[in-house]
């Protein structure tokens, strides 16, 4: 008898959603029978609202669906049908860029300056920068780095770190290269370490800010971080490098949080800082990462 009922109550509900005829193409579509689909008919309509919510979605920050970046599917193999979880584009997108990321590092990781493509003749006027501080460097001169700017995927951060390792394999210079994004989402989730990293990148020989300006501006992450940084390293007379796709107005303006009198003075403070402890120099060429 409550067989009866249930299988009532499933045909009912399954007569109801067959007037959707997004559902009615969705059984379609993986040849379900009547049988299977009114067995199925809940988690076919949360197929339904969870591609609803991917027509709306303009990326991972607002993703709706009970499983971020992941849309609930069923999908049919070999005879059989399964529910299952399949990411989205945007999902698809970021472990595309995560991917391309961890490859990037491991080729700046292994970086030595033999490793540099001397043929680009943008990169000349760089490269011999970079010879010049690798044939001068010495613990005992007060050396300047670079703000090493210009656009996506030139290779600033594979010459930097070119440069750092072969200091520090030759002659035996600490080094640190820090991808400032992610550094600032390190340390505001790991308070624990903050004091030790902070005093870690104030202290340590050469340090390579990476990618500055592709965060997002905070006031802590600006004066207390950054600022805390920099002011450290300019009093030591600490060698620093700075890599970016922003020029240093581009970059000034970057770090306002507003119009006002007082966030202009901030951020020209850090300006000045940058300019103390840095050379300027622009390279424009292609995109390597293509």
């Amino acid at each position: 008898m409550y067989f009866k009922k249930d299988h009532e109550t499933l045909a009912k509900n399954y007569q109801e959603a067959l007037q959707d005829p997004r559902f009615k193409k969705l059984v379609q579509r993986f040849e379900l029978d009547d049988e299977e689909a009114m067995k199925k008919t809940t988690k076919l309509k949360d197929i339904l609202t969870e591609l609803d919510h991917c027509q709306k979605c303009k990326g991972l920050f607002e993703c709706q669906n009970a499983y971020r970046g992941h849309v609930f599917m069923l999908e049919k193999k070999e005879g059989e049908t399964y529910f299952t979880y399949v990411p989205c584009k945007y999902k698809k997108k970021e472990v595309e860029l995560k991917s391309k990321k961890i490859s990037e590092e491991k080729i700046n990781e292994r970086a030595r300056m033999k490793d540099i493509d001397v043929k680009d003749k943008k990169r000349a006027n760089v490269i011999r920068w970079l010879d010049h501080f690798y044939e001068e460097f010495d613990f005992s001169k007060k050396m300047k780095g670079l703000y090493l700017h210009g656009n996506f995927g030139c290779g600033k951060t594979f010459l930097i770190s070119a440069l750092l390792h072969e200091l520090e394999e030759k002659k035996n210079v600490s080094v640190e290269i820090i991808y400032f994004p992610e550094i600032l989402r390190t340390l505001k989730s790991d308070w624990e370490l903050y004091d030790m990293r902070i005093k870690r990148y104030q202290t340590i020989d050469i340090l390579c800010i990476d990618d500055i300006g592709a965060e997002k501006v905070s006031e802590w992450g600006r004066d207390e971080v950054l600022g805390t940084i920099l002011q450290s390293r300019m009093n030591a007379n600490l060698t620093t490098f700075f890599t970016s796709n922003l020029t240093l107005k581009e970059l000034e303006s970057h770090f306002l949080l507003n119009d006002s009198s007082e966030e202009k003075i901030k951020s020209r403070r850090i300006m000045e800082r940058i300019k103390q402890l840095t050379i300027d120099m622009e390279l424009i060429s292609e995109n390597k990462r293509n």
